[in-house]
């Protein structure tokens, strides 16, 4: 009966990796009106299945047993991994904070890897790594081909009518790139404390992992390419091709050695980064920045910390986790309330001396 909820815990959350996070590859082809919306959503399924099927099996390794040795898996710490995974994202979504399915998913395993002491450290810094160099990376490309952009000579080229049908070809070439990327790093999440608790094989997870990513994408994907096509910015088609060809390559190489990373924080730096190189310093604004720190800190911590609670309560029936976490909870809500409260007596301060 355990083996059962887990398996179906695991796929709900390929079908929502699908449904968030894949789907919006193909949202810059979708916002040029290069392809409709089925259209975009059946290519975006279809090309995230083969990532995960071709490609997927590195970074299921590594969130199996690369992270934590797979003796630490059983039935039930896959179940509580994967549940611990599951409720931070929709925590998040309540909260309104955005979080990277492949930090949430790393979290949760880390968290078991903490009760039983057990965690490779050397792979965990070696992923952390990935997690701060990485958006980076896509930030200074970003840049760098923006000022290639802005040669004459090319300027000149992409404005010939005749240059509309080949940048709308390779925009959607770039965005199913973008798509097989996330296929093969992010159908682990989903499928990996599966594999480490051998619920699944590595062929057969990553299989139905990808089959159930691919049908959240097409089934469930609609909105997120709304959004992420026409209601966040308008993009010209040679920007589109840098960002998702940008994204898609980073996450190609990190899967190709095992790592995961997050997709959309690697496609939002690159985003800033046009932005840098078009309008300067301005364009870092601090809530944007911060945004992206707090959904790298938020995104593992949330997780680790429900997953290594939830172990101490359910399996070793240990309270006192719950007791310090309670404790934790209350300092960090005081001291957000007092933070609150010293910026709102700040104005009014000022305007008394003032007066």
């Amino acid at each position: 009966m355990l083996t059962i909820i887990a398996i179906t815990i695991g796929l709900f959350f390929a079908i929502n990796i699908g449904a968030s996070g894949a789907a919006a590859s193909m949202g810059i082809a979708y916002g040029a009106g290069v392809v409709k919306r089925r259209l975009a959503l059946l290519l975006c399924a279809i090309a995230v299945f083969l990532g995960a099927w071709l490609g997927g099996g590195e970074v299921v390794k590594t969130i199996g047993s690369g992270i934590v040795p797979n003796s630490t898996f059983t039935v039930e710490i896959a179940l509580i991994v994967l549940t611990s995974a599951a409720l931070s994202l929709f925590l998040a979504n309540i909260f309104g904070i955005p979080l990277s399915t492949s930090e949430v998913a790393v979290g949760s395993v880390i968290g078991a890897g903490v009760v039983y002491q057990s965690v490779f450290i050397g792979k965990l810094v070696w992923i952390m790594l990935f997690w701060l160099l990485t958006p980076f990376a896509a930030f200074v490309i970003a840049i760098l081909a923006s000022y290639v952009l802005k040669n004459k000579t090319l300027k000149k080229w992409l404005e010939i009518p005749k240059a509309v049908p080949f940048l709308s070809a390779l925009v959607v070439l770039m965005g199913l790139f973008e798509a097989f990327s996330a296929g093969m790093n992010n159908v682990a999440n989903a499928v990996g404390p599966l594999v480490g608790a051998n619920i699944l094989s590595t062929g057969n997870g990553i299989f139905w992992g990808g089959l159930f990513v691919a049908a959240g994408a097409l089934l469930l994907g609609q909105r997120v390419l709304e959004t992420n096509g026409k209601k966040i910015t308008t993009l010209r088609l040679e920007e589109g091709c840098i960002i998702s060809g940008t994204g898609a390559t980073i996450v190609t190489v990190a899967s190709m050695l095992g790592i995961p990373v997050p997709l959309t924080q690697i496609t939002t730096s690159s985003i800033i980064g046009m932005g840098f190189a078009k309008h300067g310093k301005s364009v870092l604004k601090k809530d944007i920045v911060v945004q992206l720190l707090t959904v790298w800190i938020v995104s593992p911590v949330l997780s680790m910390v429900l997953s290594y609670t939830l172990i101490q309560l359910i399996i070793e029936h240990s309270f006192y986790p719950i007791i310090a976490m309670a404790g934790g909870l209350i300092s960090v809500f005081g001291v957000m309330s007092l933070m609150k409260r010293s910026k709102t007596a700040l104005p009014a301060k000022q305007e008394i001396i003032k007066d």
